[in-house]
């Protein structure tokens, strides 16, 4: 029998990554989720504590995928699968726009709507969420969350674990630092350090 694909996490964002992966043909066997969860996802059975990446990976499980919001949370429990032996598959939905000269690494979630330009970069882990637009030559770190609805100009650096809260606006060119978060409806018209909180228009450092 094929195992399906263990879902780490057990929340919303679980929710709409098993429907992606549904959509895609594939099924979710189990959800890895913190104690207290709800002892379903949508169908799917949800075990309790983080043990239970090795547990499955000993019952011959190969396949994860890492359906957590926090992007440092979902990047440490990524780095934790692989080294397990996991490795981490793609959620994209199939109306998804996806240019065939860009490059989408592993265990990306690529969200209904959305819409990738030519030679774009999307990292490990990334999170495009529903509605988002990228175009030409962005370069998208891992761990990054795009939420909802922004769009990213052409040649857009967004470095690792940096979030952009919905509908945010990048200009052509611009670089957002590792781990800064732009708020929602911001708008970036210059390059923000790392480790910042920007937000507004145009979007202001207010930490």
């Amino acid at each position: 029998m094929v195992k399906g694909v263990v879902m780490i996490g057990a929340g919303g964002h679980a929710k709409v990554c098993i429907e992606l992966l549904r959509a895609m043909g594939r099924s979710v066997d189990f959800c890895i989720g913190n104690a207290g969860a709800a002892q379903t996802c949508l169908g799917v059975p949800v075990v309790e504590g983080d043990e239970y990446m090795a547990k499955l990976r000993k019952q011959g499980y190969e396949e994860a995928f890492i359906a957590i919001g926090s992007n440092s949370l979902r990047n440490r429990l990524g780095i934790q699968a692989m080294n397990l032996g996991y490795k981490l598959v793609n959620a994209i939905s199939p109306v998804a726009q996806i240019s065939p000269s860009a490059s989408i690494g592993n265990g990306v979630a690529i969200m209904a709507g959305v819409i990738i330009n030519a030679e774009t970069i999307i990292g490990d882990l990334a999170v495009i969420n529903t509605g988002a637009s990228i175009d030409h030559d962005c370069h998208i770190g891992r761990a990054v969350h795009i939420a909802p609805q922004c769009a990213l100009a052409g040649n857009v650096t967004i470095a690792s674990e940096a979030f952009l809260g919905v509908g945010c606006k990048v200009i052509p060119g611009i670089k957002i630092g590792e781990n800064t978060t732009l708020g929602a409806g911001a708008v970036a018209i210059r390059n923000i350090p790392a480790n910042m909180k920007a937000v507004g228009v145009p979007a202001r450092i207010v930490n």
